[in-house]
């Protein structure tokens, strides 16, 4: 309990109580704040129900939060406002709690603690600085005091370790979103490297087809359409061409030809003058140029 941050703290006078509903020793019914009574319940005339804190007595904590109202009579003028159940009473004093007749031996009925307040309550009552019961407007300021040195040392201690785990869980977020994002653009960049490829593989490659069809089309002709020195020579060696093949197949020397010896000139030793006419010539080697025999 001492670990919490207090939110008040003052020093007062208490005493005990133990109201079961029995009715022995002045018991006034069970408590106000609808919890039966225990160890660990005290009772205030002005703290919200459901306040929560802890007691310094001799050095010594002990728990408590507010489930009942009172002391009555005895906080007027602010004498005592704090009731401690019994048992945790008689923790304090060393001593035990009598359960028939509800009382604390060594007969000391009254202590004077310091209180620390961790927590108010959301039950009824009025937070800060005690009244006497059913006093609203005579605040006792006196039973409020400044928090020690030690227990606001605390505070910045575990506001301060607190902001370094919020710091440190909100960078750890942030860095995850980042290298989630480097992943998402690297994995961009490489498909677009991927497709450039693609498009440079489709595109830039050389074909037969057009290697053919530039060849046929360009040796002819420069860049700029006008005649190659390449095309030229190459019109010139085509009729050079034909009319040496020309001549060799029209001046053919006299020789024989394969047929039958008969006396008709059609055998295989019938005689040839090497004269052909030039049109029958023309067409032989134009047959033969086509494939004809």
């Amino acid at each position: 309990m001492s670990n919490e941050t207090p939110i008040q703290h003052g020093e007062v006078t208490a005493t005990y109580f133990w109201d079961d509903g029995s009715g022995i020793n002045g018991d006034t019914g069970a408590p106000a704040g609808g919890e039966p009574m225990q160890k660990g319940l005290f009772s205030s005339p002005s703290w919200p129900l459901g306040t929560e804190g802890y007691i310094v007595y001799e050095g010594e904590e002990h728990e408590f939060f507010i489930g009942d109202r009172g002391p009555g009579d005895p906080s007027a003028d602010c004498d005592v406002l704090l009731d401690i159940d019994g048992k945790t009473f008689a923790d304090m004093m060393g001593t035990s709690f009598d359960e028939e007749s509800l009382t604390v031996g060594g007969g000391n009925g009254h202590a004077e603690v310091e209180y620390y307040i961790t927590e108010w309550g959301d039950g009824n009552g009025t937070e800060g600085a005690p009244h006497p019961f059913n006093e609203p407007g005579n605040k006792c300021e006196d039973a409020v005091s400044p928090l020690p040195e030690e227990k606001t040392e605390e505070k910045p201690e575990e506001e301060s370790a607190k902001e370094t785990s919020d710091d440190g869980a909100e960078q750890a977020a942030k860095d995850e979103q980042q290298a989630k994002e480097q992943a998402k653009e690297q994995e961009q960049a490489d498909q677009a490297a991927a497709a450039e490829g693609q498009d440079d593989g489709g595109d830039g490659g050389v074909t037969a087809e057009t290697a053919t069809n530039d060849l046929s089309g360009a040796e002819l002709t420069g860049a700029d359409g006008v005649m190659s020195g390449t095309g030229l020579l190459t019109l010139a060696i085509i009729p050079a061409i034909l009319i040496a093949l020309f001549f060799a197949w029209t001046r053919r020397p006299a020789g024989q030809h394969a047929g039958s010896a008969d006396g008709e000139g059609k055998g295989l030793l019938a005689g040839s003058d090497g004269r052909h006419s030039l049109g029958s010539s023309i067409s032989a080697l134009f047959d033969r140029l086509r494939g004809n025999k």
